[in-house]
């Protein structure tokens, strides 16, 4: 039997504020992984700044493709598909990104391939993971995400739940800019975690009615608030450790015990984490914990590949190109698109 012929896709994310490019062989082989992060230009506004980070994405996005092109090594004929992210996120954001990508597409007369920014995370697990296969269920979670997912199939999904309020990592910006701590506030509270004490402070846990695999975490965080609030009212000192550790851990409680119901519900086996807060530590590690006591599986990728990068949303249009799936010129930004959403696409 002949060799399967290499598919070379180039992928591109600006859903947020990453100007991100990469080339993918195969759906799991990246060749290049590109991205000009803008934290240090929104950090002083303590959070993404829309229009802000819609003309940074014009600035960067030409160079940060032609880099992603130069580190792969391969020229645009070599390419077989353009893939996008078309949604959700930031509208004037997206549209840098998927105006490129028409204009790349059209030029060099290549398949245009958009693709859903929740599906590129999901899909980053293939990269590093080769022979992870679906079905599965994923827990995404990130600033603007929180779903618990069965992933039936390739770019088939069933959303068990998701957030009814703030996102996980919502939650996680919020409470370290109560505590003063610099943006994005994630990574800062998973550090001071480890140096506190988790059980110092019982934040409460909200698992919502019986059954439910739906999020909320603005309860959490108004807890945190009124303790913070409470602390200074009696002028007594704030263990910023302690709060950090304690918020975290009732966090991921919520977070690890949904996801393992949700498993054992589906009678599935291995469970796939993705998304920015997926490569928080302390949540990585009380989900291994528990998937080792209960006989699951645990996959997750490197901390590149959580946060936005456009390697994910390379992994993800792979399978769509050997669908035969590709989207037409009049293919739109969606800052509201939900995953599983299906558009008309042309073949």
């Amino acid at each position: 039997m002949p060799k399967q012929q290499d598919v070379y896709i180039l992928a591109i994310e600006t859903s947020c504020d990453e100007t991100a490019a990469a080339v993918v062989k195969d759906g799991t082989e990246v060749l290049s992984n590109i991205i000009s992060s803008q934290i240090d230009l929104h950090k002083k506004y303590g959070g993404v700044v829309p229009e802000i980070a819609s003309r940074k994405h014009m600035e960067k996005i030409n160079p940060v493709i032609q880099e992603a092109m130069e580190k792969a090594g391969l020229t645009f004929k070599e390419i077989d598909a353009i893939a996008v992210t078309y949604g959700p996120g930031l509208v004037g954001a997206l549209l840098v990104g998927l105006s490129a990508a028409k204009g790349l597409a059209f030029a060099l007369k290549k398949p245009l391939i958009g693709i859903h920014h929740i599906e590129g995370h999901i899909s980053a697990n293939y990269i590093n993971n080769p022979n992870l296969q679906p079905p599965f269920i994923c827990l995404v979670v990130s600033g603007g995400h929180s779903h618990l997912v069965h992933v039936k199939d390739y770019g088939e999904y069933e959303i068990l739940g998701k957030t009814r309020d703030d996102a996980a990592g919502e939650a996680f910006d919020k409470v370290a800019r109560s505590l003063g701590l610099s943006y994005p506030g994630g990574p800062e509270i998973d550090r001071l975690a480890k140096e506190g004490d988790s059980q110092a402070i019982i934040f409460p846990r909200s698992y919502l009615e019986e059954g439910s695999y739906d999020f909320s975490f603005s309860g959490i965080k108004s807890a945190v608030l009124n303790h913070i609030n409470q602390c200074k009212m009696k002028d007594e000192k704030i263990h910023i450790q302690d709060v950090a550790a304690s918020f975290q851990d009732a966090v991921t409680d919520v977070l690890v015990e949904k996801t393992i119901q949700a498993a054992k519900q589906k009678q599935l086996t291995t469970i796939v984490m993705a998304g920015g807060v997926a490569a928080n530590q302390g949540l990585r590690q009380k989900m291994q914990h528990r998937c080792q006591i209960e006989g699951f599986s645990l996959e997750y990728p490197p901390l590149i590949l959580c946060t936005d990068n456009a390697a994910m949303i390379g992994a993800a249009a792979y399978h769509e190109y050997k669908k035969g799936v590709h989207h037409g010129w009049d293919l739109n930004a969606v800052p509201n698109l939900k995953l599983g959403e299906k558009i008309d696409v042309s073949f």
